[in-house]
This record gives C-alpha cells, sequence and structure tokens, in this order.
C-alpha cells in the first residue's frame, strides 16, 4: 500500500515481535480468551453454561472473522458489540452467554494491561541483552585512560571502561522498575458498568463471595495474581501512566547514550558502527555521520514527550469513566512500546559495534595531561631539593605559554619545557613515570570490575542471548 500513510514504527523502526503483540490478532484473540475465563468462571459458580458453549468458543478464539466484525462495527459504531456478534456467529450455542455481565472494558482495560506486560518481556530481554554488551566492553577497555568531561570542558582523567559504567547503571536502574511493574501487575478485573459489580450481584442473586470469586478466577485464568481492588468504569488511567513511566526511563537513558557517542565521534574517540557502503552525506561523500545514534534520540525524545499524553489523560477523566481517553490510549501505548523497541535494537546494535580510536584518545590525553601533573611533578621536584615557590611560579609560567600554543594548533611543550628547566632535577623518564596516564585515574579500573562483578553479573546470571531480534536495516 503504497497511496497511503505507513507508520514508520511498523515500516522502518521496530521489531516484527513488538508488532505482532500489538496486533489485531493479539488484541481480537485476548478479548476471546477473556470471554472463555469469563464464562468457564461463571459456570464453576454455578450459572447455566455447558462444556458445550465453552468448547465452541475456545475452538474459534484464533479464528477471527473480521469482515463480520467490520460489517458489524460500521452498523453498531461499536467495536465491542461488533465483536461480541462477529463471535456469535462462530458460537451459535454460546452467543447468549457471550459476554455475560460484563461492560466493553472488561475485555479492553484487561486485554490492554495483558499486551503491556507482554510488551514488556520484550523490552526487559533486550535491556538485558545492552547491559551485556556494553558489560563487555566496560572490562575490555576498563585501563585505557581518556579525558573527563564536565560541562564538556576537559576535566580529571577517567577510562573508557568506567564511563561505559554510568551508562550501565542508568539501564540497571531502568530494568529495576520494569522488573517492579511487571512482578505487580494488576489487571481490571470483572467489575462491571460502574465498577460496582452491580451485574453480578443479580447474576448471583446477591451472593457477594460468588462476586468476587469470579473476579479472582477470571484473574487467575488468564495467568494473574492481582486486580484492582476498586475501579470505575476503567481502571484508573493514573496506571497506564506509571507503566508507561518506564518507557520513558529506558529512552531517557538512551538519549543520555546517544549524545555521548556523538559527541565522541565528534572528538574521533569513538565512532558508532558504519557498514562498508553506507553514506554519510549525499553532498560530502567523506562524512561518517551518526545517524543510528541520532535516530535513537529522535526516537527517545518521541517516547519521552508522549509519555505526557497519558498523564493528561489520567488527569481528565471524569468521575467513572468518560471516553476522551480511548483514542489518544489506542496511538499512545502501542507506540511508545514500538518506539522503545526501535531504541532498544538501534542501542544493541551500536554498542556491539563501537569503534574505539585508541591513538587519538590518548594524543587527546596528552593535549591536556601535562596541565594536570603539575601538582605531582612540583611535589616530585620539591623532594628533589627544589623551591617550592620558584618551581611554582616557573609551572605557571610555562603552562600559559604550553596553553597558548595549544590554542595556536601546536602540541602542548608543558612537559618539555619542564623537563629541560634544571631548577626541576627531573630526567625524562622520571618525567614519564609521573604522567602515566592511568595514575591519574583514580579508582576507575577497580570501579568497573567491581560494578561489573557485583552488581552487573547478579543480574545476567541467568540472562540467555538467544532469539532476540535487534535488526537496524536502513
Amino acid at each position: 500500500m503504497r497511496d497511503t500513510y505507513q507508520n514508520p514504527l511498523i515500516t522502518r523502526y521496530a521489531s516484527k515481535e513488538m508488532a505482532q503483540i500489538f496486533s489485531d490478532d493479539e488484541k481480537f484473540k485476548t478479548w476471546r480468551k477473556l470471554w472463555v475465563a469469563l464464562a468457564k468462571s461463571q459456570k464453576e459458580l454455578g450459572v447455566n453454561i455447558t462444556d458445550e458453549q465453552i468448547k465452541e468458543m475456545e475452538d474459534n478464539i484464533d479464528n477471527i472473522n473480521y469482515e463480520d466484525a467490520e460489517k458489524f462495527e460500521k452498523e453498531f459504531r461499536h467495536d465491542v458489540m461488533a465483536h461480541i456478534h462477529a463471535y456469535g456467529l462462530l458460537c451459535p450455542k454460546a452467543k447468549p452467554i457471550i459476554h455475560l455481565g460484563a461492560t466493553s472494558a472488561f475485555v479492553d482495560d484487561n486485554t490492554d494491561i495483558i499486551l503491556m506486560d507482554k510488551a514488556f518481556k520484550l523490552i526487559e530481554k533486550k535491556l538485558l541483552k545492552v547491559i551485556k554488551v556494553l558489560s563487555d566492553f566496560a572490562l575490555k577497555y576498563k585501563d585505557l585512560p581518556t579525558l573527563g568531561y564536565t560541562h564538556f570542558q576537559p576535566a580529571q582523567l577517567t577510562t573508557v571502561g568506567k564511563r561505559a559504567c554510568l551508562w550501565i547503571q542508568d539501564l540497571i536502574l531502568d530494568l529495576k522498575d520494569l522488573r517492579y511493574r511487571t512482578e505487580n501487575i494488576t489487571l481490571r478485573g470483572v467489575k462491571g458498568t460502574t465498577g460496582t459489580q452491580a451485574s453480578f450481584m443479580e447474576l448471583f442473586n446477591g451472593d457477594e463471595e460468588k462476586v468476587k470469586e469470579l473476579d479472582r478466577l477470571v484473574v487467575e485464568k488468564m495467568g494473574y495474581k492481582k486486580s484492582f481492588d476498586v475501579t470505575g468504569q476503567t481502571y484508573t488511567r493514573k496506571y497506564d501512566f506509571m507503566l508507561l513511566s518506564v518507557l520513558s526511563g529506558i529512552a531517557q537513558s538512551a538519549h543520555k547514550f546517544s549524545n555521548d557517542i556523538r559527541l565522541l565521534q565528534h572528538l574521533r574517540e569513538i565512532e558508532e558502527p558504519f557498514e562498508e557502503k553506507q553514506i554519510g552525506s549525499s553532498a560530502m561523500a567523506y562524512k561518517r555521520n551518526p545517524m543510528r545514534s541520532e535516530r535513537m534520540a529522535a526516537l527517545s525524545r518521541y517516547v519521552i514527550v508522549t509519555l505526557l499524553n497519558s498523564a493528561i489523560t489520567s488527569s481528565a477523566q471524569w468521575f467513572e469513566r468518560t471516553l476522551d481517553d480511548s483514542a489518544n490510549r489506542r496511538i499512545v501505548i502501542p507506540e511508545m512500546f514500538l518506539a522503545t523497541d526501535a531504541i532498544l535494537n538501534l542501542y544493541i546494535n551500536i554498542a556491539s559495534g563501537l569503534k574505539v580510536n585508541k591513538k587519538v584518545i590518548e594524543k587527546n590525553v596528552m593535549k591536556e595531561l601535562p596541565f594536570m601533573a603539575t601538582e605531582k611533578i612540583l611535589m616530585e621536584a620539591v623532594l628533589k631539593g627544589g623551591d617550592r615557590q620558584e618551581l611554582h611560579e616557573a609551572i605557571r609560567v610555562y603552562s600559559l605559554r604550553a596553553a597558548e600554543e595549544v590554542k595556536n594548533g601546536e602540541e602542548n611543550k608543558l612537559l618539555y619545557y619542564i623537563q629541560n628547566d634544571e631548577r626541576f632535577k627531573l630526567s625524562e623518564e622520571e618525567i614519564k613515570k609521573l604522567v602515566d596516564p592511568v595514575k591519574f585515574t583514580g579508582r576507575a579500573i577497580s570501579q568497573t570490575e567491581e560494578f561489573v562483578k557485583e552488581v552487573v553479573n547478579p543480574i545476567l546470571s541467568d540472562f540467555k542471548d538467544e532469539g532476540i531480534e535487534a535488526k537496524v536495516e536502513v
């Protein structure tokens, strides 16, 4: 279909797995599973429903008759009623008891939560994959000194591996948030038209215990443990905001990573993968634009901003419900998951193929390290009998001269000036030992080792790197 708009989240960015989770098939099959769970539970509690009716419903869960449903929806202007009637055509014996006592939100709301839970499971796998790739990278480059930056101005040295730990830590915070949410997934349950369960009280002749048990049984049959204690017609839309906030957190972490990579690529220190025939610019053939990191930033921004939709929807609901949430949620929920999936595909791809240009990193370190090393040099020279005040003044003068030369594009000659000043009494070899970059990285190496061993590895202990699709084809 080239003559109508196609969502790029589907056609370009997200994985087929994530797209399938939010497909019509998955949605309407889940509706039918909920209707089966409702009927089974009602039968167990004494409602006159036969095994034959239930079998008929079960046999047609996957047999979605879309044409019938579309015809009914045009007539009724109500998607749930359309699918009840379409299901009834396939299940003539069960037709009278399909959706018995329920309201539309029974299938709509419970399905939305179930699909989000499934999507979170895929997101979790990809989060773990990124953490694994980055932890391998961190250990590989744990002892490669690099300039640290504050305000994007050269600061004390760190290591390439230690910096990667900052990216990992953000993702671990996201992972913990995700796991907390999924371990406590709460369905809407079976609550009736305004949340009072009045229709089910009629169905069970006022037996409150059976009504409560119906709610519990349906939730259990769908594979869950909890339902909301109270609802209106819908579960509180605040819950959408809470769940989708996890995705915003992942997007924030990814955006920070993408910024760092883009800046590092500008410095030519670390570069994202670049294919053999990839074109960086239609006009400037020499360019190696960080397009994957830029795409990651773009999609992350979309997720972060889209979360505001669910916050506004939550705050704008009237009493037991209004329908102004529906059209918004149809777009916001799937697209936030699809975009986050695409972000993690990019993250895996970039992190797996990072190119570290050691010589450039070393050159950049040595532009700044002589200035950072002056205190150590001063201390050593004083221990050799030098006059502290006199040497301090000499370093100040040499530093200003060297800084000016660096600004004019020359190499940093500060160490050369000090080495050739007899007052310092330091040989070239002694100065080299004093300015060994590793000595200026503090605990960066051991911090990296400890972080991976004590924090990352336990998280990855059960991780199986199997069947994780993270393709970046365009």
